[in-house]
């Protein structure tokens, strides 16, 4: 048994930012930022947290698929940018939308809307969860340093998410890790033992752009194809691909190696989202869905990658 979707739901804060505002805080320009990323303008929380927008976007898949809060079984959260290390987001969110059942984090990074899928999938063959809320929520301003151009560019805030329930439209998924901290990593703080050979850290987001974007151009259309053949499915029956937003050039290097999918099919938000880390994935899902994109029985392919380093791909009937 794996799972159903039974709706989608979706949150960004109103403030806007676009590369133009951007160029007023570091050394850029939006023809420079657009140009490598394909990014224009990302959403940014100013008066929310993360769990607010999380619990937003719950309440919007919630709805979209006509379940109470107290109907759910499980809540599973992904964040990297969560209000507190503890308690986790979920509790947040299962507090805020009124649920009773068990809710944990998942720490993926970019990848990890796509590791609460396969979690969910796990816990409905179980038998003893019917429905369960997945959601993806990031503040990423937060973590960001504001005077490092390479990285305060290319990302957003945003929160979405989806309502499982038991069925058989999730038909495989592929994992590939790689453990390694170098490329991509957000320190954690370090207390004031004195015996402590840890030495504090600025607790902001890392990554070597171009190792990633090396690393990303590679691994996204190979872990694609490992799933396709695992499946059985060939590239010409994928409807749509949806690929985690962090790059424009990536998800058309992406096509290209895919020979036999259609550019047309990769779609994309990026230009107004930037990437939202956990949140990527099930914000674009849910603005095709809401927008009448799906038609019943289309085969997606959703691929991640990020921090671990990690790359995940899934394939779903819609």
């Amino acid at each position: 048994m794996s799972f159903h979707i039974l709706g989608t739901g979706s949150y960004v804060p109103p403030t806007v930012l676009t590369n133009d505002d951007l160029a007023q805080i570091v050394d850029t320009n939006d023809e420079w930022i657009s140009a490598r990323t394909g990014i224009r303008r990302r959403h940014v929380a100013a008066d929310e947290t993360t769990s607010e927008m999380a619990a937003k976007a719950a309440a919007a898949a919630l709805e979209n698929s006509g379940v109470e809060p107290e109907e759910l079984d499980l809540i599973l959260c992904a964040t990297v940018s969560g209000d507190y290390i503890c308690p986790n987001m979920a509790c947040l969110v299962q507090r805020a939308i009124g649920a009773s059942c068990p809710a944990f984090d998942l720490n993926g990074a970019c990848s990890a809307f796509l590791l609460l899928l396969e979690t969910a999938a796990a816990y409905l063959s179980t038998g003893r969860y019917r429905k369960i809320l997945c959601v993806g929520a990031e503040q990423m301003s937060r973590i960001l340093d504001w005077t490092d151009r390479s990285t305060c560019i290319l990302f957003g805030d945003g929160a979405a998410g989806v309502v499982l329930e038991p069925g058989d439209n999730y038909l495989g998924s592929e994992l590939i890790f790689r453990g390694s901290q170098e490329l991509l990593n957000l320190p954690t703080a370090v207390g004031t033992f004195p015996g402590s050979r840890l030495e504090p850290q600025h607790p902001y987001v890392y990554m070597n752009g171009s190792e990633i974007y090396k690393f990303a151009t590679r691994i996204v259309p190979q872990v694609i194809q490992q799933l396709l053949d695992k499946t059985g499915t060939a590239q010409t029956d994928v409807k749509w691909v949806i690929c985690h937003q962090a790059n424009r050039r990536i998800i058309e290097a992406a096509a290209r190696r895919l020979k036999d999918i259609p550019a047309e099919k990769f779609l994309m938000n990026i230009e107004d989202y930037g990437n939202t880390s956990a949140a990527s994935i099930p914000l674009l899902l849910d603005e095709c869905n809401r927008a009448g994109k799906f038609q019943k029985g289309d085969l997606i392919v959703f691929a991640a990658f990020g921090g671990g380093l990690s790359c995940v791909a899934s394939l779903v009937r819609w």
